[in-house]
């Protein structure tokens, strides 16, 4: 099992649009970047874990918990004409682009905000933290468990700063 962030701007598709869908799943599609593209298509497996992180916010932040249901497939929304996420170059045949199915787990007990993040010296070599603009990260077992911890649901130490 691996770890990952995966980004979303909540006004496109937030964490209580997941919670909502049929079964609490949802394709993850809609992914132009090829670094993120190969992580979806070649590493992130039916089982990985994912903070579900929304972005483009005044206070963007680790919100909840989802897991991976269905491994990568051709992402469809790329050979809609019509749609937002089309690309001509996408083809059937040679798809280009690729989706996972995200299922809904839960909510942090309080949401972990990049500036929390940022000052958690545990998280410093975060791709997130390093200003990486992908929307799928990596993110070890370490710093899945500070993040846990930071969002009131691990134990053990956070690694936060207390006090001024």
């Amino acid at each position: 099992m691996a770890y990952w962030l995966f980004k979303t701007e909540p006004g496109c598709f937030s964490f209580d649009d997941l919670k909502n869908r049929p079964d609490m799943t949802e394709p993850w599609d809609g992914v132009r970047n090829f670094q993120a593209r190969n992580f979806l298509r070649d590493t992130v497996k039916v089982g990985d874990q994912l903070l579900f992180y929304h972005s483009n916010i005044p206070a963007p932040a680790v919100v909840g918990l989802a897991e991976i249901v269905r491994s990568a497939l051709p992402d469809t929304t790329a050979l809609n004409p019509n749609g937002e996420h089309f690309d001509p170059k996408a083809t059937i045949v040679n798809p280009i682009w690729y989706m996972v199915d995200v299922r809904y787990v839960q909510p942090l007990h309080s949401i972990v905000t990049l500036e929390r993040i940022k000052q958690n010296p545990l998280l410093a070599d975060m791709p997130l933290v390093k200003r990486s603009r992908l929307s799928i990260q990596p993110v070890t077992e370490a710093e899945w468990q500070i993040i846990l911890t930071m969002g009131g649901l691990g134990e053990g130490l956070s690694g936060e700063k207390k006090g001024p």
